[in-house]
């Protein structure tokens, strides 16, 4: 299957690349200089992976039209030419940040993508997702440095690993799924235990209003599929953590 992959450089594109190998990729990312909101889209695909995009809840609130544009603009370019052209499929990245649009301009981003994709396409709400790859600045390679300064202290969240999440992308690529899905484990850990298990005593704040408390995924269409994780988060961090000492 030949793909056009947006976002490919980016923490989950890069994933996708190396464990999709079957597929041919055309790739499209601002770091090797093609803009989803200027460059050339290619006709000759069968599906589309929209993942390019800005991230982050913090950072949204002080560039929110950043945010609008990138996000929303951009996509429904990509939408409007792809509906149009041969009517392809789209995959494109959401957030469970989305289930409650109201709270930062990232939720409301990734909300307004879902209210303007086309009919066929479907919308992969991540939960949080760690793993190969990963911004350095994010909550596990922190806790494995144990770089842990601080942490909200009422949050739990539903940590996936990004193989698993290209896993859950694997299955849905081949199904004739629409509309938006959750792609977690089903499960949440409680943040702040989380870091007290590893031996980290970090400043305890309470959460922002402007954050979910609880992004807990509602797995089960991806189980009935035949998904499941097959990597736990606590092995993971302990695994990176001895490659460190070694």
């Amino acid at each position: 299957m030949k793909i056009l992959l947006t976002g490919s450089e980016g923490f989950v594109g890069k994933n996708i690349r190396e464990r999709l190998t079957q597929h041919e990729f055309v790739c499209v990312d601002r770091k090797i200089g093609y803009d989803v909101m200027t460059c050339a889209l290619p006709t000759d695909i069968d599906l589309v992976i929209h993942l390019a995009g800005n991230s982050g809840v913090r950072t949204s609130l002080d560039n929110p039209t950043e945010y609008w544009k990138n996000n929303v603009i951009a996509s429904q370019r990509l939408f409007k030419f792809y509906s149009t052209y041969k009517n392809v499929r789209i995959l494109y990245a959401s957030s469970s940040t989305a289930k409650e649009p109201w709270k930062n301009p990232y939720a409301m981003s990734k909300y307004g993508m879902e209210m303007i994709a086309p009919e066929n396409s479907l919308g992969m709400r991540f939960t949080t997702v760690y793993g190969p790859h990963g911004r350095q600045n994010m909550m596990i390679p922190l806790i494995i440095r144990k770089e842990v300064e601080w942490v909200n202290c009422d949050h739990h969240r539903d940590f996936i690993h990004v193989y698993d999440l290209v896993d859950a992308i694997r299955i849905l690529l081949f199904k004739d799924l629409t509309g938006v899905i959750d792609i977690g484990t089903g499960n949440t850990v409680f943040v702040r235990k989380l870091v007290e298990d590893f031996g980290m005593k970090p400043e305890m704040k309470i959460g922002s209003e402007m954050e979910r408390v609880d992004n807990k995924a509602d797995a089960d269409i991806l189980y009935k599929y035949g998904w499941k994780p097959h990597h736990d988060l606590y092995e993971y961090i302990e695994s990176e953590r001895l490659k460190g000492l070694n």
